[in-house]
């Protein structure tokens, strides 16, 4: 399954639809994380999506004074609920790794154990604290990744939201197509603004010093309930006030949510058609409420339609929620 979306990652092809998922946490019952991985193998296969990513989960308490809205707990290593769980789902898998805590001689084992990944997107440790206790960087990680595992197609995590206060997002983004990031995944983003400014930033740089475009993958999500979307902000997610506001005061949330992120689908495919940006999407449940899984396969299906208008239509299935009033740590 390679073949395809390397070339179109390659290529900086636009339109790309990927669907991502949390791995169950380490304390799931191995008997239910078999059920679960059979539940979501079975609603992928019916998906056109690109890519399926899979997230690794860290602690990010440095990050920030605020207290996390739901208590961290480790999950799965990506990778390996891939490989163990998700093996029969003919769909190519993007996995995450963070740096966090990692030294150079553990990440270097890493990539050296796990040769046979075809698709990874390195993540940042979350503060300072954490790079100079291990004296390992994002960079030193490219780097790594340069001398152990060329072959390894490399994506690379964007913010829009960091573009309002430092004005340098587009900088980050070619820096890191420097060290090899063929592929961008963005944060979840409700503030179309900043997403804009970011893409437009991104193309007149890209235009005035003749370089190439790698594709943008925005992340989108719905959001059920005050609880989600107060995690949501904890995330770093910027939800601007009106928007807060219109949700807070919505008789279904979720359902606005979602009609407000198919919206946001819509305006960022138009604004970069306009100039011809690669960009594509990937969707998410926060959640792991069934409701909200579910309004992710419809935001899923609605996206699909936006920029794959002749696909086959999304089968939305009823799905068991992994725990019912827990929400993801994502």
């Amino acid at each position: 399954m390679k073949s395809n979306l390397n070339s179109k990652l390659t290529e900086g092809a636009s339109g790309l639809v990927f669907y991502s998922l949390t791995p169950p946490k380490i304390t799931t019952d191995p008997e239910r994380v078999i059920v679960i991985a059979n539940n979501q193998m079975e609603r992928l296969q019916h998906m056109p999506v690109d890519g399926l990513i899979l997230y690794d989960i860290q602690d990010e308490s440095t990050r920030t004074e605020k207290e996390r809205t739901f208590s961290f707990i480790h999950t799965i290593a990506p990778e390996v609920y891939a490989q163990q769980y998700l093996g029969a789902l003919k769909v190519p898998k993007i996995i995450y790794k963070s740096i966090a805590n990692q030294t150079q001689e553990q990440f270097t084992s890493w990539l050296k154990e796990n040769e046979a990944i075809d698709y990874a997107v390195f993540v940042g440790a979350s503060s300072q604290q954490q790079i100079e206790a291990t004296r390992f960087s994002l960079n030193d990680a490219y780097a790594a990744r340069q001398q152990n595992c060329e072959r390894l197609m490399l994506g690379g995590v964007t913010i829009p939201e960091r573009h309002s206060k430092k004005g340098d997002e587009h900088l980050r983004i070619f820096h890191k197509m420097d060290k090899g990031c063929r592929f961008f995944v963005s944060q979840c983003v409700y503030n179309l603004n900043d997403t804009k400014n970011v893409l437009s930033d991104y193309y007149y740089h890209a235009t005035e010093h003749g370089k190439a475009m790698a594709p943008i993958i925005f992340t989108l999500a719905p959001c059920g309930s005050l609880k989600t979307l107060q995690f949501m902000e904890w995330l770093g997610i910027e939800v601007p006030k009106w928007l807060y506001n219109d949700l807070k005061h919505s008789k279904d949330i979720l359902e606005s949510s979602v009609t407000t992120a198919t919206k946001i689908a819509a305006e960022i495919i138009s604004y970069a058609a306009d100039k011809n940006i690669p960009i594509g999407f990937n969707i998410e449940s926060i959640s792991i409420k069934k409701e909200e899984i579910d309004a992710a396969h419809v935001l899923l299906q609605n996206v699909i339609q936006l920029v794959k208008p002749v696909a086959a239509p999304v089968v939305v299935e009823q799905v068991l929620a992994q725990e019912p009033e827990e929400v993801a740590a994502v």
